[in-house]
């Protein structure tokens, strides 16, 4: 009977474990991979280029790696805001212009979709990073981002 027990308390919590994860791997979405340069550092990024992608973006994650991120690719400037909705982590986000250039960079507080974050003007491509990540690396408005 005690061996019953703890089999259940151990599949019990195996199982909460797994639909944990779930939530964060199983959204059906698929993202291009790519790099992009910025202050110095060539870094990996995940793309967003549909419409279905960028709606996901980096929503249910759980953790990201220091020197990953994910860039929004839009076809013609854009001045759409973005939000934390169901984003579990600290972002900061660089709005970037067609030239390249960034125009704005912003720290993005997690799970909270009343705020939004506005650009301060049309961008072709957001790069979103760990919050922080801009400031650590010595990134600024004004600095070029070559997208690889």
């Amino acid at each position: 009977m005690r061996v019953t027990l703890i089999t259940a308390a151990i599949m019990t919590v195996f199982f909460a474990a797994a639909i944990g994860c779930r939530e964060e791997l199983d959204t059906g979405i698929v993202f291009g991979e790519g790099e992009v340069t910025v202050g110095g550092r060539t870094i990996k990024v995940e793309e967003a280029i549909t419409g279905p992608q960028m709606a996901q973006g980096l929503m249910y994650r759980r953790t990201m790696a220091e020197d990953r991120g994910m860039i929004f690719i839009y076809s013609q400037p854009v001045s759409s805001s973005f939000w934390m909705k169901n984003t579990h982590l600290p972002l900061s986000i660089a709005f970037i212009n067609s030239d390249g250039i960034i125009i704005s960079i912003q720290k993005m507080e997690p799970d909270n979709d009343q705020k939004t974050y506005p650009p301060p003007r049309p961008f072709l491509y957001a790069l979103e990073m760990n919050q922080g990540w801009f400031e650590r690396n010595d990134v600024r408005a004004g600095d070029r981002v070559i997208i690889n």
